[in-house]
C-alpha cells in the first residue's frame, strides 16, 4: 500500500443521523458546504465555489468559498439588532470583583463601534494586527470585535503570560497596537499586574508597537506615560465624538481573522492562523447540531478567552448565532466555594455548559459528596460537554453521578432517557478551531435518537472530518523517519496515528503566521496527504474515536508501545486518589516504566496507608493494563497538585524531563534541575514541589537520606 493510502477500507456508521450527516458531507463536501454557507451568515458577496486548491499538490492550503466577502463583526453583532437590539448579548460575572453586568446587543454595538473608531484613530487598517492581553472582562470581547469590524487582525495572549513569552509574540506578529487592562485578578488575594508585564515585554522585543491602551481596572490603577505611546482606555473611549465614523471593512473569505499561538515549551510558539469565512460557517454549524441551541438560549463556557476554546464558545459562536454568552471571571472553586459553576448554572439558565475535564477532577476533590451541587437548580442544562485533555472514565462517570445527583453504577456505555442531561466529552485542538469528534445534540429530534455515549471515548467524527488512524513506527522527532513512505490503516481497536484526510473542513488553521514550512512540518510531512494531529488513539468497530494521549505521551515497555491515559484511567480508580499523571522512566533492561505522579484526596493516616494505597494501585494496574504495564509501588510518587497550564491541561512534558534529568544525576542530594519553567504553568512554585518529590523518590531509592516533601 503506498502512502496515499487510496486502500483505506472506511465505514461510517450510519445507525444514527450524526453517521448519515457526517456521510453525506465527505461523498458532496461541496453542495454540503455551500448549503451552509448560504444558510447560515450574511455575505456581502455570496460564494458560488466551496473551495479550491492554489496548489493542488499541498491540499492543506485549501481555501473555502474563496469568491465569497464578508464581515465577521457585522455577523455577530449587526445583523441580529433589527429583532434583538435589547436582548443580552453577555452576561458578565466577577465573583473575584463582585460584579455582575449585562450587555445587550445594542449596548455591545455602540461599544465596539467606538472602539473600532480608537484603533483606526491609530492607524489599524485592514491587514494590521492588533495584540491584546486582557482578563476575562467585556472589554476583551469588545477589542476582539473591534478588530473584526474594520479587518485587522487580533492575536489574544492569555493574561497571566511572563514578559518573554508576550514579547516573543510580539516580536512575531508585530502588532501596531497592543491593548491591555492594568492587571489580572487570580482570586481574593492575587493580582497580577499586567501592565508591569506589558512594559518589560516591549522592553525585550526589538519590535516596538506604536500605541499601547490600557484598560484601567480599580483593584490596580496604573500611571499611564503618554509619551511613550500609553493611552487610557476610557479616555480614549470618551473622546470617539471627535473621531471620524468607520465603515465596515469587508474582507475575503480566507482572510485571517485571527493568529493565536499555541503555547509550545521546547521552541518558538506556532501562530495558528484562522480564516474568517470557514470559520464563522462552522461554528454557526455547531451551535445549531453539535449542541443542538436556539438563537434564545444560553450558553456558558468557563474556558478563558486567551485559549481557543474561549475564542470560539465565549465569544464568536454565541455571538454569530444570536444566543447569550456568559462571561465569567473565577474559578471552578474558591470564588467562593466548589458550587461557583452551579451558582451560574442557577441564576443565569443556560443551556449548555462547556469546561474542562481538569475541572471535574477539582470538583471531584472538593465536592466529593455533591453538597455544593445540591445547593442549586440545575434543570436547564440540556448539555454538559467537556474538553481540554481527556477525560477517564472514572471521572465521566463521576461527573454524571455528579450533576444528576444519583450514585449510579455506570456501564462503559451510556445512553441517557427522559430529562437527563447529556455529558459529552469531545475532542478538538487550536489548530482545528472547533470540535473535530463528539456526539451532536442537535441533529436528532429526541433523546433516543441521540447515540450514546462511551466512557472514555470523544464520541464521533463531526461533519467534514474524514478521520483515519494510521499505523506507523514513525517517531514523530526523528527527521529521517519525519515521513514515512509507507503506511496503513489500523484496524479497529488498534491503537496509532489519528491524523484527518484532506482537505480539512472549514475553520481549520491555514497556515503558521510567517512561516508556512513550519505548518508543513509540523502536520503534513509526515504522513502526506493528511493532517498528523499529532494524537494517539484508536476507533472501535461502531466508529466511536477513542483519543489517549499526545504521541510524545507513549510509554515504550519492552518495545511495548503505551498509553499514559490508559494507564492514568486505572489510577484513579483508587478512590484515594484525586488525579494522576504517569510517565516513562527510563529503565536499563525494558527502555521504559511506568512512574506515577498522584494527587491524594485527603491526607493519609499513616505510612501503612500510603503503602496500601500504592498497593492497590500496582494491582489495578496489573490487573487492568496487564503485566507489561505492571509499576512498581516505589514508582508511585504523592505530591500535593500536579502542574498545569492555566487552561488545565497536564504539564507531563515538564515532569517527564525532571524524570530524566534526575536518572542522570550523579549526586541526586544535591541536583538542581535546569528544566525550564513552562511559560503556561498556573503557579511556578509547583514545578519545585515536583522536583522535591523526584529528589526524594531517587535519593531513597539510591538509600541516601531522603528529603522530605510535603504531602
Amino acid at each position: 500500500m503506498d502512502a496515499s493510502l487510496a486502500g483505506f477500507n472506511k465505514t461510517i456508521n450510519t445507525e444514527y443521523n450524526q453517521g448519515l450527516v457526517l456521510a453525506e458531507s465527505l461523498k458532496h463536501p461541496s453542495e454540503f458546504w455551500l448549503k451552509q454557507a448560504a444558510e447560515t451568515i450574511s455575505w456581502k458577496n455570496v460564494p458560488k465555489v466551496a473551495y479550491t486548491y492554489p496548489d493542488a499538490n499541498k491540499k492543506q492550503y485549501v481555501k473555502w468559498f474563496p469568491d465569497g466577502k464578508l464581515n465577521v463583526c457585522y455577523n455577530a453583532i449587526d445583523r441580529h439588532l433589527a429583532s434583538s437590539a435589547d436582548k443580552p448579548a453577555i452576561i458578565y460575572d466577577s465573583p473575584v470583583t463582585a460584579t455582575k453586568q449585562i450587555f445587550t446587543y445594542k449596548d455591545l454595538y455602540n461599544a465596539v463601534s467606538n472602539f473600532s473608531k480608537v484603533l483606526y484613530s491609530h492607524g489599524i487598517r485592514k491587514g494590521d494586527t492588533v495584540l491584546i492581553y486582557m482578563p476575562m472582562i467585556p472589554q476583551t470581547v469588545i477589542a476582539i470585535l473591534a478588530c473584526s469590524r474594520i479587518g485587522a487582525i487580533h492575536s489574544v495572549v492569555f493574561g497571566g503570560f511572563s514578559s518573554n513569552e508576550i514579547a516573543k509574540r510580539i516580536q512575531d506578529c508585530k502588532p501596531k497596537v497592543l491593548v491591555a487592562a492594568t492587571c489580572g485578578i487570580e482570586g481574593p488575594n492575587k493580582i497580577i499586574k499586567y501592565k508591569t508585564l506589558v512594559d518589560n515585554a516591549v522592553k525585550i522585543s526589538s519590535f516596538k508597537p506604536t500605541v499601547k491602551i490600557f484598560y484601567q481596572r480599580p483593584q490596580c490603577y496604573e500611571k499611564l506615560s503618554f509619551g511613550t505611546g500609553d493611552r487610557d482606555w476610557s479616555i480614549e473611549m470618551a473622546n470617539v465624538k471627535n473621531l471620524k465614523e468607520v465603515n465596515l471593512e469587508y474582507v475575503d473569505s480566507n482572510h485571517p481573522l485571527y493568529i493565536l499561538y499555541t503555547s509550545g515549551t521546547t521552541s518558538a510558539p506556532k501562530g495558528v492562523i484562522r480564516p474568517s469565512g470557514p470559520h464563522v460557517v462552522n461554528l454557526i454549524w455547531t451551535m445549531k447540531y453539535f449542541f443542538g441551541l436556539k438563537p434564545s438560549d444560553t450558553i456558558f463556557c468557563t474556558s478563558d478567552l486567551g485559549w481557543v476554546v474561549g475564542h470560539t464558545y465565549v465569544c464568536y459562536a454565541p455571538l454569530l448565532f444570536g444566543a447569550t454568552t456568559i462571561l465569567y471571571e473565577g474559578k471552578p472553586v474558591g470564588t467562593p466555594d466548589a458550587g461557583s459553576f452551579f451558582r451560574i448554572i442557577e441564576d443565569y439558565k443556560p443551556s449548555i455548559f462547556l469546561s474542562a475535564p481538569t475541572a471535574m477532577m477539582v470538583l471531584r476533590k472538593e465536592d466529593s459528596n455533591h453538597e455544593f451541587r445540591r445547593k442549586y437548580d440545575l434543570s436547564s442544562i440540556r448539555g454538559y460537554f467537556y474538553a481540554g485533555e481527556r477525560c477517564v472514565p472514572e471521572i465521566a462517570k463521576w461527573w454524571v453521578n455528579h450533576t444528576l445527583d444519583t450514585n449510579m453504577d455506570l456501564p462503559n456505555e451510556y445512553k441517557f432517557t427522559g430529562n437527563q442531561a447529556h455529558s459529552v466529552d469531545h475532542w478538538w485542538q487550536t489548530e482545528s478551531g472547533s470540535p473535530i469528534t463528539g456526539i451532536c445534540l442537535g441533529l436528532s429530534k429526541s433523546h433516543e435518537e441521540v447515540p450514546p455515549i462511551r466512557f472514555g471515548s470523544a464520541g464521533l467524527p463531526l461533519v467534514g472530518v474524514d478521520l483515519r488512524v494510521i499505523k506507523s513506527a514513525a517517531d514523530p522527532d526523528s527527521e529521517e523517519e519525519s515521513r514515512p513512505t509507507f503506511f496503513e490503516e489500523a484496524k479497529p481497536g488498534t491503537v496509532g496515528n489519528i491524523a484527518i484526510k484532506l482537505p480539512l473542513p472549514p475553520g481549520f488553521s491555514v497556515g503558521v503566521w510567517g512561516d508556512n514550512s513550519r505548518f508543513d512540518k509540523s502536520y503534513f510531512n509526515r504522513f502526506p496527504g493528511f493532517y498528523d494531529t499529532g494524537d494517539v488513539g484508536y476507533v472501535d468497530e461502531d466508529g466511536y474515536v477513542y483519543i489517549m494521549s499526545r504521541d510524545d505521551d507513549i510509554i515504550n515497555v519492552a518495545a511495548h508501545r503505551l498509553s499514559t491515559s490508559a494507564i492514568e484511567e486505572v489510577v484513579v480508580k483508587d478512590k484515594h486518589i484525586a488525579e494522576a499523571c504517569v510517565i516513562p522512566k527510563p529503565d536499563p533492561i525494558k527502555g521504559s516504566v511506568p512512574m506515577a505522579f498522584c494527587v491524594l484526596n485527603t491526607v493519609p493516616k499513616d505510612e501503612n496507608h500510603l503503602n496500601s494505597i500504592k498497593n492497590n494501585i500496582s494491582s489495578l494496574i496489573r490487573s487492568q493494563v496487564g503485566a507489561i504495564a505492571s509499576i512498581k509501588q516505589s514508582d508511585i510518587v504523592f505530591i500535593p497538585r500536579l502542574p498545569k497550564t492555566r487552561s488545565g491541561k497536564i504539564l507531563r512534558r515538564m515532569i517527564r524531563s525532571m524524570v530524566a534529568e534526575a536518572e542522570k544525576a550523579k549526586d541526586i542530594r544535591t541536583a538542581k534541575t535546569s528544566v525550564q519553567t513552562p511559560p503556561t504553568i498556573d503557579d511556578p512554585a509547583i514545578k519545585d514541589e515536583i522536583w522535591v518529590a523526584i529528589v526524594e523518590h531517587y535519593a531513597s531509592q539510591r538509600s541516601a537520606a531522603p528529603i522530605k516533601s510535603k504531602l
